[in-house]
């Protein structure tokens, strides 16, 4: 049997903007998203702290260390420049791999720089 777990998760970071005439997606500085375990154009879900808006969409990749976190086509309608959410990535993990899985988890600051990166347990 297999299971939806935790991959990776941008914690508490911070929409740097939003771009409505977009064909869709967020874009995420690249630096972020390669501490993250994160790939381009991988699926994840944006939690919306500020309005409650839960949504998924997928990544594009930003400049690196620009700490760019755009929201882009109709996303863009969930959530401004300022709001506060959590980006997060699923993974499938068969039960005899369980004891080895560990989740990459990294806490922002409000400039989305990482203050503190962890491997969850």
């Amino acid at each position: 049997m297999q299971r939806t777990l935790l991959k990776s998760k941008l914690h508490n970071a911070c929409i740097t903007g939003a771009n409505l005439n977009y064909e869709g997606s967020v874009t995420i500085d690249k630096i972020l998203l390669e501490k993250a375990d994160i790939l381009p154009h991988e699926r994840v879900q944006i939690v919306n702290l500020s309005n409650g808006a839960r949504f998924e969409t997928y990544v594009i990749p930003g400049r690196p260390r620009s700490g760019e976190i755009m929201l882009n086509g109709p996303a863009a309608r969930l959530g401004q420049e300022g709001d506060r959410i959590h980006i997060i990535s699923y993974m499938m993990v068969h039960e005899n791999e369980l004891d080895v899985y560990k989740p990459r988890v990294l806490i922002l600051n409000e400039r989305n720089s990482p203050i503190r990166e962890k491997v969850a347990k």
